[in-house]
This record gives C-alpha cells, structure tokens and sequence, in this order.
C-alpha cells in the first residue's frame, strides 16, 4: 500500500510541475511570495511533533496498522489528524512560494486525497479501537482545524 508520504512527495512535485507547464496567473507576487518559507515550517512542525508523540506513546504512525493509544492531547487536541494537516500546510507553502494559481489546485486536491483514502479509514478503525472515547474525541476536535 503507498503511504501518505507518497502522496506528500508526489503533491509538492506535482505543485511545483503545475506552475512551470500551467502558471495560469500570479496570485502571490514578489516578494510576499517568501511567506511560503514559513508556511512551510510550520508544515513541517505540524508532521514531525505529532510523529513524536507517536513514537512516545508507544503507538504507529502507519495508516493501515491498528493504534494502540489515542493520542488526544498536544498537537492532537487542536487537529484530528495534524500530520496530515502538516502535509497540506507544506504544499501550500509550496504554492504560495510559487506565487501561481495552478498549485493551489494542488492543495485542493491532496487534501481531499488525503480525506477520502486515508483520514476515514482510520477513523472507523479508531472507533472500532477506542469506542466511546474515540466518539467523544471526535465530537470535540475537528478532523482539520
């Protein structure tokens, strides 16, 4: 199975081939353009602190093996799924650094991957897992932001 990593990777590729064959228009101009960099930390914040807390409490960061811990706390307590709200964040400051429109298509459309492949498969595992305490985190904290 291809992890989201791959799917991270081919996304900031992606964005970045979008704006060189299909710049369509600028929609961040020189030189507020820059302010990608720090979208792009704050990404990448956003996936390794979280990784972290995995690793911690002693639960995987894969998708397709069953947690052992529901990490509700931290990073966690503001996104359901910071990880891949990191990736996301990291491809928009990709686009943003690029300045075109086209790479925002980009973001769009990875973070509905992302939604669609990922984000509810392991959210019913969860449930399956973690029951009442999964339903009650869930009721508190967004799946995004």
């Amino acid at each position: 199975k291809v992890l989201p990593p791959v799917y991270f990777l081919g996304a900031v590729l992606l964005a970045v081939i979008a704006h060189y064959l299909v710049p369509f228009i600028t929609v961040v101009a020189r030189p507020w353009n820059w302010m990608g960099a720090a979208l792009v930390a704050v990404g990448v914040a956003f996936v390794v602190l979280p990784a972290r807390q995995f690793q911690t409490r002693g639960t995987t960061i894969k998708p397709f093996q069953g947690a052992t811990v529901l990490v509700s706390d931290g990073f966690f307590a503001v996104s359901r799924n910071p990880m891949y709200l990191g990736m996301v964040i990291v491809v928009a400051g990709v686009a943003v650094l690029l300045g075109s429109l086209s790479p925002f298509i980009v973001v769009a459309a990875f973070a509905l991957v992302l939604d669609r492949r990922f984000i509810l498969t392991e959210e019913k595992s969860l449930e399956q897992s973690f029951g009442d305490a999964f339903r009650q985190y869930r009721a508190r904290v967004r799946r995004w932001l």
